[in-house]
C-alpha cells in the first residue's frame, strides 16, 4: 500500500525573531500565531512548511529563504546539522547570548509577571568549545544516513560509535571529532571504536537487543584526571577482559576504568552495579579552592570553569559574612554548599538522591568542613517547621531544583519560613518564573543574572536574588514555632 502524499500548508515570509528548545527558532504568522521553525536562525526571513498546527502554535520547517540573517556563522564542526548537538553553531555567539537573555526576559514577563529590580546582562561562557567535563557515546551496528546517502541506496549496517540522532533511537551518528570535551576525549572514543572493530566484537543493536559493546561515559577533570565507564550489553568475561586490557594498553592516561553490564532497554546506568577494573572508583575535580571526589554515579556541573562563575554569582548575591545559617535545597553532591561553607556559620543541605548525599558528606570531610549537615530525602518531605526548629531559622535559602522547578509544597514552606533572602539557581527560566510568581506573595526580586553554561544550545542558567518584603520579628517567629530559641 502506497503512502499518501500529505499536502502541507505553506506560510510565507516569516521573520525569525528568537530561539526555542530543540534547536528550533520562533516566528509569527500574519494572524500572530507562534510558529516553531526548524532549519532557520533569528534574522532569517523564510517560507515555512507546517507539519503540525495547534490552537496556540504551529510547527514547521524552513523551505525557502528570502533573506539570510546577518548573525549567521560558519559551523566549525563537520558533524553540525547531523548529530543533533550544538544546534546553534550557525548563529554567532554574541547573537546566541542576546537571544538567551531575551528568552529569560520573556519568561519572567509572560510567565512570572513579576517586577525585577535589576536584570543583569548574561554572563558569557569563557570557552565556547571543549567546555564539558562529561560526555556519553553509544555503540551501534547501524548508523544514521543522510538524505543523500539514502538516495544513493547506501546500507546503514555499520559498526559505529557516536551520538544518538534526535528522533532515531536505533541509529547512531559516528563522530570523528567532537568539540564538546577537551583532549584526550576524541582519542579515547576513536580508540575504543578501533579496538572493537579489530577484535570483531558485536556492536549493540537496539531493536534486536543483541550485541556486546553498548555505551561509554567519559569524565575528564581540569586536574587532568580521566574516568571511563564502559557498558556491555551482556557478560562475557573473556571478551570483556581482552577488550579492557587493550584499552589500558593503548590509553595509559586513564586513571579510573570501570564497567557495567546493562541488559536493560535503556542506556541509564545509575541503577546498575559499576565495577572498578583499574585505578580508583573516583577522580578528583576542583572548584575554586574546594576539591571534589567524583564517583561513577556522582552528579557534577558539566562545565567546570563556568560553574565557578555561576557559584561566584551565588556568593556575591548571598552577601555572607560568616554568621549566616544557610539551607541549600536540592544540594546534589553539595557543590554549592561546600563552595560557600567557609563564608557561613552553618550549611544544611537536602537532596533526594542518597548516593549524592554520601558524596557530599565525603567531600565535606575531604575539605575539612565541620559546619555542614546533609540529609537525603525529598525536599518537600524534609523541609518543615520541625526541621527549622532543629537546625535554626535560615538566614538564607539557596535552591537549585531540577528543570521541573520546586514542588508547590516547598514553595509553601518557604513562604512560611520567611528566610530574609533566597538565592534561586535554575536551569529552566520557565519553571523559575512560575515559582518566582508564587514567591512574589512575600518576596521581591532584587536581581536576576543569566549565565551561559552551554554555548551553541538553548540551555540557560539563571540566578535570582529574592528579599523578604516584610521581615517577621523574632517574637512572632517564636510564637509561630511555639518553641524557644534560647
Amino acid at each position: 500500500m502506497k503512502r499518501k502524499n500529505i499536502k502541507r500548508a505553506i506560510v510565507e515570509n516569516i521573520e525569525i525573531t528568537g530561539i526555542a528548545d530543540k534547536g528550533r527558532s520562533i516566528g509569527r504568522g500574519e494572524d500572530g500565531k507562534v510558529i516553531f521553525v526548524e532549519d532557520a536562525i533569528p534574522g532569517d526571513v523564510v517560507d515555512v512548511s507546517i507539519y503540525k498546527s495547534k490552537k496556540g502554535y504551529a510547527e514547521g520547517r524552513a523551505i525557502n529563504f528570502h533573506k539570510y540573517s546577518e548573525s549567521r556563522a560558519e559551523p566549525f564542526c563537520e558533524h553540525f546539522g547531523v548529530c543533533g548537538g550544538c544546534k546553534w553553531q550557525n548563529l554567532k555567539y554574541e547573537a546566541q547570548l542576546e537571544h538567551k537573555q531575551l528568552t529569560v526576559s520573556n519568561a519572567m514577563s509572560r510567565i512570572g509577571k513579576i517586577e525585577i529590580k535589576e536584570f543583569l546582562p548574561i554572563v558569557p561562557c569563557l570557552e565556547n568549545t571543549f567546555y564539558r567535563n562529561k560526555t556519553e557515546f553509544a555503540f551501534s551496528n547501524k548508523r544514521w544516513l543522510t538524505k543523500e546517502e539514502v538516495a544513493e541506496g547506501k546500507s546503514n549496517f555499520e559498526d559505529v560509535l557516536g551520538f544518538h540522532r534526535s528522533g532515531a533511537f536505533d541509529k547512531i551518528v559516528p563522530i570523528n571529532k567532537c568539540f564538546l570535551q577537551q583532549d584526550p576525549s576524541n582519542e579515547i572514543r576513536n580508540t575504543l571504536h578501533a579496538i572493537g572493530i579489530e577484535q570483531k566484537l558485536e556492536f549493540y543493536d537496539v531493536k534486536a537487543e543483541t550485541g556486546f559493546l553498548r555505551h561509554m561515559l567519559l569524565r575528564i577533570t581540569r586536574l587532568g584526571e580521566v574516568m571511563l565507564i564502559i557498558s556491555f550489553f551482556k557478560e562475557n568475561e573473556k571478551l570483556r577482559k581482552t577488550y579492557l586490557d587493550e584499552v589500558l594498553k593503548r590509553l595509559p592516561n586513564i586513571n579510573s576504568l570501570l564497567y557495567c553490564i546493562n541488559p536493560k532497554v535503556n542506556d541509564f546506568i545509575l541503577d546498575l552495579k559499576i565495577h572498578t577494573y583499574h585505578g580508583n572508583d573516583f577522580i578528583k575535580e576542583q572548584l575554586g579552592d574546594i576539591q571534589f571526589k567524583i564517583g561513577p554515579k556522582s552528579f557534577f556541573q558539566t562545565n567546570t570553569q563556568q560553574a565557578e562563575r555561576l557559584f561566584d554569582t551565588v556568593v556575591k548575591f548571598a552577601e555572607l559574612d560568616g554568621s549566616q545559617n544557610v539551607y541549600d535545597l536540592y544540594t546534589g553532591i553539595g557543590s554549592i554548599a561546600l563552595y560557600i561553607a567557609k563564608f557561613c556559620k552553618q550549611v544544611v543541605g537536602i537532596e533526594e538522591v542518597e548516593s549524592a548525599i554520601e558524596d557530599a558528606k565525603e567531600n565535606a570531610t575531604l575539605n575539612n568542613f565541620e559546619n555542614t549537615v546533609f540529609y537525603a530525602g525529598d525536599v518537600k518531605n524534609i523541609l518543615s517547621p520541625d526541621f527549622a526548629d532543629k537546625h535554626g531559622r535560615p538566614d538564607l535559602v539557596i535552591t537549585d531544583p531540577p528543570r521541573a522547578g520546586m514542588h508547590e509544597e516547598v514553595i509553601k514552606i518557604l513562604l512560611l519560613l520567611e528566610s530574609p533572602r533566597i538565592v534561586y539557581v535554575s536551569c529552566n527560566p520557565a519553571t523559575q518564573a512560575r515559582d518566582l510568581n508564587l514567591l512574589d506573595e512575600k518576596y521581591e526580586i532584587l536581581k536576576l543574572q543569566p549565565v551561559d553554561m552551554f554555548p551553541h544550545t538553548h540551555h540557560i542558567e539563571t540566578v535570582a536574588l529574592l528579599q523578604l518584603k516584610e521581615k517577621r520579628g523574632i517574637e512572632d517567629w517564636k510564637d509561630w514555632m511555639g518553641k524557644s530559641f534560647e
